[in-house]
């Protein structure tokens, strides 16, 4: 296949706003190609040129971009910068100066070029891959070289996410969505959206029964749905089990000694390959009497003095490309494992929740369940009434702990699936909103007065409509913030930002932000309360209004999560009825 069919897609794409006819533009690139080109689409399609949890970094900015326009078009700064200005980007700018020359290239040898630029490391290397990337531009049309660029910096932002891919490989195998059950299960399994896409290709829908676990390809995360109370808990599940929540970093264990070297990967919430930032974990679990293993846990820096947890905001400083062991030692870590996904060759999805707490008792028989110095089992505890659980509750709120995340002690795990089978619970108070929202920056609002000189005067946050796969908006944040707070977001968004509004992005006129961002950074927010909205596109329909949040304060950024990992308007919606049931009993 030649690459232009894929860039033209691209540009076809770029113009419409509907999902599903994105979904059937998408169906007809992959009917046509291998399986092995089939591979590399589904990794150019969302930006990359290899799964996304092994990460792609050609490490080219755009002012790199910017200052080689200098240098081979003879151009002074200004007249580059006038350039992208009117062109609207860096990529639009620097291909409509290349001397282009579409020799059809094919999408595996546009794909090979990729992968050797990316490649390059040293002494030089931006220079270089500077050198190749203009080379490849010079060989391709303007449309493909515009693409191809965009891959390169990082900015392809085609306005659809890898639940697309699925809707477009289930279109193209049965005509209809009827097979994304199937396929969003195998990809929840098996992370790795370019693997997907060749099974697919090779095999059809019948190959996805063959895909499983494998150690060293995350598992896409279960996540938790909320209730107010310990009493709702139990009328909503009966009989289960609780562990505390904890505030950390939530990390997926990927260990493999059925080999002569031991192999440790650990990956983060959002499924980032972290695997070089415990070196004290790694020492540790080294111990473990196992051949291969899964196991899911928080990982949480504390104070080794005291035995204090510390806030999520030091926490996160372990995520650090410099000094690692140095840090490890300055700022100590506790892993606390709370399930177990795969054990010696055996997937344990389908086994309750029961039987996998057993499988992590079997690996540890101290009566703390400390496994290493810093790694234990959770603490677990079950219960089939209320009141206990209610003091169980308090009692770990005294302590430091978030709350609980409570769990049906016959339910499976579910990769990628939030639902009733866990329950977190954490602290609240009658009538108000005491928890944080994860939301998504949408855009940000020129400053006026004495924010003029800071370029931003609030920004837009919405949630994730996990039905429609958009993000639906939910407040602008106008208060609470330094001057320097202001400046971290304006030059975050300003990464990402965009020339119109992002298409998975659901906003009413009169909200528009001066400057769209596309769906990429999830920052807590916390409310005094929410209420119902006229303009707020959070759960709004022909007959409902939709969610806001009544005085919004920014909290912190939560670099751990996709977008994708944001609030749901499903939860916002039942965080609505819970507290207005509230407000009218105290009435």
């Amino acid at each position: 296949m030649k690459f232009s069919v894929v860039a033209d897609t691209f540009a076809r794409i770029e113009k419409i706003s509907g999902r599903l006819e994105i979904s059937r533009e998408l169906a007809g690139v992959f009917e046509h190609a291998t399986p092995a080109e089939a591979q590399s689409i589904a990794y150019m399609c969302l930006g990359y040129v290899r799964p996304p949890y092994e990460g792609t970094q050609f490490n080219v900015a755009e002012k790199t971009i910017m200052t080689m326009m200098q240098d081979l078009f003879g151009l002074p700064k200004s007249e580059v910068n006038a350039l992208v200005d009117t062109c609207g980007d860096v990529a639009s700018a620097f291909t409509r100066k290349a001397s282009c020359q579409d020799t059809q290239k094919t999408v595996h040898e546009v794909y090979q070029s990729l992968l050797k630029i990316e490649a390059i490391e040293g002494t030089g290397s931006q220079q270089i891959r500077c050198e190749e990337l203009y080379k490849l531009v010079c060989s391709v049309s303007h449309v493909e070289a515009e693409y191809i660029t965009r891959i390169v910096l990082g900015t392809l932002r085609l306005g659809f996410s890898d639940m697309t891919l699925l809707d477009a490989w289930s279109m193209m195998l049965a005509g209809d969505k009827s097979l994304r059950a199937q396929l969003e299960y195998a990809y929840n399994v098996c992370v790795d959206i370019g693997r997907i896409a060749r099974v697919v290709k090779e095999s059809g829908a019948a190959g996805l029964e063959h895909i499983g676990i494998e150690v060293g390809i995350p598992i896409r995360p279960a996540a938790a749905e909320r209730l107010d109370s310990a009493a709702a808990i139990i009328e909503k599940i009966g009989s289960c089990c609780a562990q505390p929540k904890i505030d950390g970093f939530r990390l997926q264990v990927h260990l493999d000694f059925s080999g002569h070297t031991k192999k440790y990967r650990f990956f983060s919430r959002n499924l980032i390959d972290m695997s070089g930032l415990f070196p004290d974990l790694v020492a540790e679990l080294k111990s473990l009497p196992v051949k291969n293993i899964i196991l899911e846990g928080e990982a949480i820096a504390y104070d080794e003095s005291s035995g204090e947890f510390l806030p999520f905001q030091e926490t996160v400083k372990r995520k650090r490309k410099h000094g690692v062991e140095e840090f490890a030692q300055e700022l100590p870590i506790k892993l606390f494992i709370f399930d177990c996904m795969y054990y010696n060759g055996e997937s344990l999805l389908d086994k309750t929740q029961q039987e996998r707490r057993n499988v992590l008792m079997g690996l540890t028989k101290k009566e703390n369940q400390e496994l290493t110095p810093h790694v234990e089992l959770i603490e677990e505890r079950c219960f089939s009434s209320a009141a206990p659980m209610e003091t169980y509750f308090w009692d770990l709120i005294g302590k430091g702990f978030e709350g609980l995340v409570v769990k049906k002690t016959d339910s499976r795990y579910q990769p990628g699936k939030r639902n009733f089978n866990w329950i977190k619970l954490k602290r609240q108070d009658t009538g108000s909103l005491s928890d944080t929202i994860d939301c998504v920056i949408l855009g940000y609002y020129a400053g006026r007065g004495k924010r003029a000189k800071l370029g931003i005067g609030a920004f837009l946050v919405g949630v994730y409509n996990s039905t429609n796969d958009t993000f639906e908006t939910i407040a602008k944040i106008g208060t609470g913030m330094t001057d320097e707070q202001w400046l971290e977001v304006k030059i975050l968004c300003d990464r990402s930002a965009v020339v119109s509004q992002p298409s998975r992005v659901v906003c009413a006129k009169a909200l528009y932000p001066d400057i769209w961002v596309e769906p990429t950074y999830v920052c807590a927010v916390r409310a005094d309360n929410i209420t119902r909205s006229p303009l707020h596109t959070a759960g709004k329909t022909a007959d409902d209004l939709g969610y806001a949040l009544r005085f919004p304060r920014f909290m912190s950024y939560r670099p751990d999560k996709n977008p994708q990992d944001a609030t749901t308007t499903k939860e916002i919606a039942d965080m609505y009825k819970r507290s207005s049931s509230l407000v009218e009993k105290e009435k």
